[in-house]
């Protein structure tokens, strides 16, 4: 409760929260409440916005509803996001998790595994995972999800062993507990707070790195994303600025309300950080 008090005061924190509510919402049910496919031909190619009141973001290079992409590529883009950030969570908690804890060989493997997948720009890798794989939803949630994992074990590790040698940890060894129990129940509980941050900055990237990859004509062909849109109107940004300029501005959008949630988020888990804010 006092974190949701302290995260409450944070004005900044709530803006965020309040933009990336909403586009949660336009996620969830503007499928529904607009009635228009972001694929079908509705009018002239290039109608500008607000000239029609059936199209208030005009059409694109072939003559579709802009709007109905924006609305539609708001559920990928976010679905992208969360989905690969969690596979991410769920591949990098676990080893760094066990490299903390144990220490010594169990940790020099882990984290030489670990650089493995570092040693290699995270676009770069994602680019050949997406192109080998083909572009799909999947094969692009999946990249994203790959080059994302190694900071979140980074970051567990060193939280893990700064924890392990503390004495309810040793405690519950002393009790006979478990390691997984040790793990699950008594680090991991106490060390989640840099993790939520870090989660809530990686849905951000993650959006980025779909958008990236749909521009470079590496997207979903079948799916409409924000990506997808801005990489279709490249050729056309002097004709039609708004084809990129619209979809542009919800990525830039969604990624600072995600960063301004993270920092409000840091701010409330982390009571030195609001100790400096309230002085």
């Amino acid at each position: 409760m006092n974190i949701i008090k302290t995260l409450s005061q944070n004005k900044v924190a709530m803006v965020g929260f309040f933009v990336l509510a909403v586009l949660c919402l336009i996620a969830a049910f503007g499928p529904l409440l607009y009635d228009g496919s972001p694929w079908k031909m509705v009018q002239r190619p290039f109608l500008p916005p607000f000239e029609n009141s059936n199209y208030l973001l005009g059409t694109d290079t072939l003559g579709r509803d802009v709007l109905a992409g924006l609305i539609y590529g708001t559920r990928i883009s976010l679905l992208v996001g969360l989905v690969s950030t969690l596979i991410a969570l769920l591949i990098g908690i676990p080893l760094g998790a066990y490299a903390g804890y144990f220490g010594g060989w169990v940790d020099e493997l882990l984290m030489r595994f670990t650089e493995i997948f570092q040693t290699v720009p995270s676009f770069a890798l994602a680019i050949v995972i997406v192109a080998i794989f083909e572009p799909s939803v999947y094969s692009i949630t999946s990249a994203i999800a790959i080059v994302s994992w190694p900071p979140v074990a980074r970051l567990v590790r060193g939280e893990f062993m700064a924890l392990r040698n503390q004495e309810y940890v040793l405690a519950a060894k002393l009790n006979g507990q478990s390691h997984s129990n040790i793990i699950l129940r008594e680090i991991l509980p106490n060390s989640l707070s840099p993790i939520i941050v870090l989660a809530s900055l990686m849905v951000a990237t993650a959006i980025l790195l779909e958008s990236s990859l749909s521009f470079l004509g590496l997207g979903d062909p079948e799916i409409m994303s924000w990506g997808y849109m801005i990489g279709a109107a490249k050729t056309v940004v002097r004709q039609a600025w708004w084809l990129s300029f619209i979809p542009g501005l919800a990525i830039a959008l969604t990624v600072l309300s995600l960063n301004l949630l993270g920092e409000g988020l840091n701010e409330a888990l982390n009571p030195k950080m609001s100790g400096k804010r309230e002085n």
